[in-house]
Formats: C-alpha cells, structure tokens, sequence
C-alpha cells in the first residue's frame, strides 16, 4: 500500500523545494557565520528534481516523506555543491545561478569553496539520519560517494574540463560516458532511493534513472542553444562558443530532439512493473525534456 496519494507535479516539485529547503536551513540554524549563510543561499531556488526523485521513489515502496526527507535533503546538498564548484572561476566561471549572482560572486572564492566543501560534508550527515535499516542506510551513502566521486560527478567533470584542451573533440560514445558521469550518476541515485530503503529490486528504477538522466542533458544542451538566460537564470550558448563537442553537435537540434524523447519513452516504459502507481514519476520524465529551465 503506498504512503499517500501523489499530487500533481507542479505543486509536489514546489513542496518538496520547501521541505528541504526548511530541512537544511534547520541542520544549519547553529551556525551564524558566513559560509552557513553561502550553504543555504546556494540551496535555494532549484528546481529539487533530485529531492522529489528521493520522496516519490520512496513514496512508491510505501515510505513516508518524513523517513526520506533527510536523503531528498542529502542529494540536493551534494548536487548544490557541484554547482558551486562549478561556477567558479577555475571551472566554469559564471556570474549567475538561478537567475542570482554565484556564490562565489556574493561572497567570494574562498567562502564559495568552503560552503561547497562543507555541502559536500553535510550530505552524507544527512542521508545517514534516513528512517530506514542500518543496512539500507550504509547502502545509500555508499551508493552517493561513487555517484558523487570519480566513478560518477566528478569524473564526469574531469573529462568534460580535459575536452577543452583536447586535440580531436570527444566522439558521442565520449559525450554519452561524459554526462552518465557527471549527470546522470546522482539523478540514478535519486531514482534508486526508494527501493535501497524498501530493500526491493532496484533495476526498474536503475533503468528509469539512466534513461532520465541521458535525456535531462540532452534537454540542457538544447536549453544551451534555444533557452534564454531571462529564463534559465544562467548564461547560455556557451557550449558552441567554446567549440565543445554535446549531444546537438553530434546530433543536430532536431537529431537530439528525438533522441530525447525516445529515451523519456524508455523511461516511462521502465515503470511497467509498477502500473499506474507510477505515473508521477512518468509526469516527471516528460518534464525533464518540456521544461525552460
């Protein structure tokens, strides 16, 4: 028997941003110092895709938002991190987040790299506070340090920043190994916290979380080309200006444009087992590629 009854997208998208924002802001109310300020300011504003991935697979194995909340909060501590990093001058060098100026920007660099750092630390607090057996809990850190380390985001932005200064541009295999890494290995992670608390088969959602995870790039390398700042609240049509190789350059526009919707098809069908219990998480797949920011 499910936990509660799902509520449209929308609104469950701006409650769950709500919960983990009060959530973390909570963890941090001790704290009066500046980088505690950076912490929760980089927090705000997004979009919790990743959150509500937790809330909603753990919902679908009958788990309560109250048991998952710490692990919603974790992953949209450690994604909020990766932003920071990269937007700072050594990565990206961007001046605006969530249509406001970066941490780094309103702060500075070295509050930036702290308040990154001690995101990063905090996740992993987080999730090991998730109402669920020792076992399910072990699993899930552990499961977050390889999304999170060499194995997923971080190697997948070491190959994306060795791309800059390669001789011959990454071949699509290499755009496609670059962004499971950098990418898709947290929003897997997301798809994948509800069975690792339930201790249930975790390939459906293993399947429904890679095949998301490609098509939310390849919506973003889209956005890069079509989306406008006013809206995404960053800067855009960077990729083609620094030459780098993406799914379009690959692809063409209209090339990416079906592959991201054959892999939302992908996902959706990898729900199957779970009926129409799961339709949610299919609103959810069509939204990755429909959305403007």
């Amino acid at each position: 028997m499910l936990a509660a009854k799902p509520m449209p997208l929308d609104q469950a998208l701006a409650q769950t941003s709500l919960a983990v924002d009060a959530y973390v802001k909570a963890a941090l109310a001790e704290f009066d110092l500046p980088v505690a300020k950076a912490m929760s300011y980089a927090i705000e504003g997004g979009k919790t895709l990743r959150g509500f991935l937790v809330l909603e697979t753990a919902r679908l194995h009958g788990i309560g938002a109250g048991a998952a909340i710490p692990a919603a909060a974790a992953i949209e501590c450690l994604h909020a991190y990766s932003l920071i990093h990269d937007d700072l001058p050594c990565m990206d060098d961007d001046d605006l987040r969530r249509g406001r100026p970066t941490v780094h920007r309103k702060w500075d660099e070295a509050t930036a790299v702290l308040a990154g750092d001690a995101l990063q630390s905090l996740a992993f607090e987080l999730v090991l506070g998730t109402e669920c057996s020792a076992e399910a809990r072990l699993d899930l850190a552990r499961g977050l340090a390889k999304a999170s380390g060499v194995a997923g985001m971080v190697g997948g932005q070491a190959m994306d920043i060795a791309a800059e200064t390669a001789t011959l541009p990454l071949s699509l295999a290499d755009v496609e190994a670059l962004q499971a890494g950098k990418t898709g290995a947290l929003i897997t992670w997301s798809a994948l916290a509800g069975p690792r608390m339930a201790r249930s088969d975790q390939r459906p959602l293993r399947a429904y979380g890679d095949a998301m995870g490609r098509a939310f790039q390849i919506a973003d390398d889209i956005l890069d080309v079509e989306g406008d700042a006013g809206s995404l609240g960053k800067a855009v049509g960077k990729d083609a200006v620094a030459g780098k190789a993406t799914f379009i350059s690959h692809l063409g526009l209209d090339g990416a444009k079906r592959l991201a919707h054959m892999l939302v098809d992908e996902a959706c069908d990898a729900l199957a087992v779970y009926g129409s219990d799961a339709e949610t998480l299919r609103d959810v797949a069509r939204f990755v590629i429909a959305r403007n920011r």
